[in-house]
């Protein structure tokens, strides 16, 4: 690895300890799909990076698949608050 490679792991590392310090702190339900939201895209950059380091194209395939896992998790968060919200509106009227 690089040295380029091995400084951007060591931050990607240092922002999931610093997303896991903030999930302790205020763990409301979007505090932790944020963090979980978080942890995918910072997952699918060291996979990235380690494809690049290690010359491992199959890397590139499952970090696009975890990608777009963490795409369809975050959309069906916010239709669920969507619809958790309809919902109080509709309770008070």
């Amino acid at each position: 690895m690089s040295e380029l490679a091995l400084i951007l792991a060591i931050f990607l590392l240092a922002n999931l300890l610093v997303a896991l310090l903030r999930m302790t702190r205020r763990p409301t339900p979007a505090d932790r799909m944020l963090a979980a939201l978080l942890f995918g895209t910072t997952g699918v950059a060291l996979l990235l990076l380690l494809a690049y380091a290690e010359d491992a194209p199959v890397l590139v395939d499952i970090a696009l698949t975890l990608a777009l896992l963490g795409a369809v998790i975050g959309v069906a968060f916010v239709q669920r608050g969507w619809n958790q919200e309809r919902e109080e509106e509709n309770g008070r009227s």
